[in-house]
């Protein structure tokens, strides 16, 4: 497993060793001791997974603490462009985002750790999304911003027309009136 650190501490980028052979492939996608080696200490209690068409963004959403969330989040089938947003107040990057692409193909992980938004934008038709989190989800500790917000400029490089969005998601306020609770 070769891990990757991104120009926001904490985020980080998981490649598996990968076993291929003529029926396919093998590999860990998840290993609490090598994890652990990499400086990823977490207790997962929950796994998600998501099926979505081509254009489907889901994000930014985080939950606040005492229900705050680490995610180890990896695509099964398809691809996506997958983007975090630090919003913890005292860190000299916050406000600042890192944005990877995530396939059945490249195999990569993306390590989001509590106090961070999170987000993705489906590109590919049928890709399955499936994620790992640190605590339960709770409704009333749900927080977001706007996806396409211009103070975060996230560069989805998707047309905005075309984005299929949940009506929750259509609703959430502007970066510049978000407080965080990290």
């Amino acid at each position: 497993m070769k891990v990757t650190t991104t120009a926001i501490e904490g985020l980080l980028i998981i490649e598996p060793r990968i076993f291929p052979d003529d029926r396919g492939y093998f590999f860990e996608s998840y290993n609490k001791k090598k994890f652990e080696d990499a400086g990823i200490i977490a207790d997962f209690v929950q796994d998600n997974q998501s099926f979505s068409q081509k254009g489907t963004l889901r994000g930014m959403h985080a939950q606040a603490p005492p229900f705050a969330q680490g995610k180890l989040v990896r695509v099964i089938q398809g691809r996506v462009l997958d983007i975090a947003v630090d919003i913890r107040k005292d860190s000299p990057t916050y406000g600042q985002h890192v944005s990877v692409e995530l396939s059945s193909e490249n195999q990569l992980q993306f390590w989001v750790p509590p106090g961070f938004l999170h987000g993705f934008v489906t590109l590919e038709d049928d890709t399955i999304f499936t994620y790992k989190v640190t605590n339960y989800y709770d409704k009333d500790s749900e927080i977001g911003v706007l996806w396409n917000d211009p103070t975060l400029a996230l560069g989805w490089g998707v047309n905005e027309t075309e984005v299929l969005l949940s009506p929750k998601d259509e609703l959430l306020q502007k970066f510049d009136d978000f407080v965080s609770p990290f």
